[in-house]
């Protein structure tokens, strides 16, 4: 199904290999599989591949694509991407500035989306406690 181009195929194929889970562990291989899903739109492969690009696991490691896939998968409503973003908005890591007023919107997206971390930090924002 993978090779025919089913998105959710591809990106199941890339936690196979990401994992070790029934194949060899294969990082490069992984993100191979991840990069397609993400190209055909598949959020949950381009949180995949922020993570990837974040840890340089079958990559480089480069903090611009890592956030830059971080972003793509929460403007579609990742709620675990979101969260993250939040984080480096508050944090300011991986070469995002710190801005508090994005930090709260991106938790507050993620708390909308089921995130508790996204939820527990809005309200931290929101009661100045950050």
């Amino acid at each position: 199904m993978a090779e025919q181009g089913y998105a959710k195929a591809q990106f199941n194929l890339g936690v196979m290999y990401a994992k070790g889970q029934g194949v060899k562990q294969d990082d490069f291989e992984a993100v191979k599989w991840f990069r397609k899903a993400a190209e055909q739109g598949y959020a949950e492969a381009k949180f995949n591949l922020g993570h990837m690009y974040s840890k340089g696991r079958g990559v480089k490691q480069d903090d611009f694509e890592a956030v830059n896939w971080y972003r793509k998968a929460a403007e579609q409503g990742h709620a675990n991407a979101q969260a993250i973003l939040g984080f480096l908005y508050l944090l300011g890591e991986r070469g995002v500035q710190v801005n508090k007023s994005l930090a709260k919107e991106w938790f507050g997206k993620a708390c909308d989306n089921g995130n508790q971390n996204g939820c527990e930090y809005y309200g931290k924002l929101n009661r100045g406690e950050l």
